[in-house]
């Protein structure tokens, strides 16, 4: 009698089995979501053209109010001149925050790397590399906050705000809380405010150009995808093969970045490098981002959406100013603007669940 044959088991399933059904559930998952980002296009829209009526109305408020003042040229130009100095910090916010982070060190970043580029040793290198050494130093400060929240498992919150001390106490150490002024050999730099083209300062055109290129990124490359994979959902976007502990730093080292172009600029302006440059940049940056219709969770936003809301806030601080209206209403009225922002936010997400 033949002894009883062991019952056998199952075999795995090959690799190849268990990749088609990943790549099946991916393609189940893609036209799911076809539909769910089509209706969040729709809603971008949406919020963009309230945007707009906001703008529309604050500049009847200003030609009602100060109509002598705030339809001029020279106005126009100023609105654009402040506009650009955080409207490049802003870009950078928005890649930042769509994939999931919160960088409160952009302000403090943008004085470092002004402070840098302006003392004598890299002053007698040129303008060139001046704006070289401003762009290097915000980028190597990104990338250390990258590599915290990435690497380090830092919660983003604190590693930036590391960072915004670090930084802060770092420039006023470099200058001896001195303002650094720009030497006359390096008026190539600050030509960018002075010479005009078509009536605007070339940092206004530099200004343009960051948001472009960052549109561009957002909205028609491998990066600008994966950043709303990974401010959607990390962990789907980890399954689906994207380097997540590598992108989330590449994504602070571009708002480094954009903090070393913002540093050119206010160097160009002022025509000085200081430890007080950028002062709560980050929040009006924040700010125009969430105005903007970007989730704080992250996974959703635009970079025309913050651009109309950084817009709003500038127009807001010139309308003050032009009415000659107290500083702290001004700062109260921006916080309004920003609980309002939120709410709406909160209760159109509520209203998609």
């Amino acid at each position: 009698m033949s002894e009883a044959q062991p019952k056998q088991t199952a075999p795995e399933a090959p690799p190849s089995d268990e990749r088609k059904r990943v790549e099946h559930q991916g393609r189940r998952a893609d036209t799911l979501s076809a539909s769910r980002w089509g209706a969040l296009g729709r809603l971008g829209e949406t919020r963009h053209l309230g945007l707009v009526a906001a703008l529309v109305l604050l500049t009847i408020i200003g030609l009602l109010t100060r109509p002598e003042n705030f339809a001029t040229t020279a106005n126009l130009v100023t609105i654009l001149a402040l506009a650009s100095t955080i409207g490049v910090i802003t870009v950078g916010m928005t890649f930042v925050i769509i994939g999931g982070g919160i960088d409160l060190s952009v302000g403090a970043v943008m004085a470092l790397a002004s402070v840098w580029a302006t003392t004598l040793a890299t002053q007698s290198y040129g303008p060139v590399v001046m704006a070289i050494c401003a762009v290097l130093v915000g980028t190597g400060a990104g990338l250390v906050n990258g590599f915290l929240i990435s690497y380090g498992r830092m919660v983003p919150f604190i590693a930036t705000l590391a960072m915004l001390v670090a930084a802060r106490g770092l420039a006023q150490r470099m200058s001896d809380r001195r303002t650094q002024l720009v030497q006359p050999d390096n008026n190539a730099l600050v030509e960018l405010s002075t010479t005009r083209v078509l009536g605007l300062p070339l940092l206004v055109y530099i200004f343009a150009a960051v948001v472009v290129v960052g549109w561009v990124i957002l909205n028609r490359t491998t990066f600008g995808r994966r950043t709303y994979a990974v401010g959607g959902n990390p962990e789907a976007a980890r399954l689906a093969g994207i380097n997540v502990r590598r992108h989330t730093m590449l994504l602070y080292a571009l708002s480094g970045f954009c903090c070393g172009i913002a540093a050119i600029i206010i160097m160009a302006r002022t025509t000085t490098g200081s430890s007080t440059h950028g002062d709560l940049y980050e929040l009006d940056a924040i700010a125009a981002v969430i105005i903007g219709g970007t989730l704080l969770t992250g996974g959703r936003g635009t970079i025309v959406g913050a651009i109309l809301g950084l817009l709003i806030f500038t127009l807001i601080t010139n309308l003050f100013i032009l009415n000659g209206l107290n500083t702290s209403d001004q700062l109260i009225a921006k916080g309004l603007i920003i609980v309002v922002a939120v709410l709406l936010q909160r209760r159109s997400l509520e209203a998609r669940t």
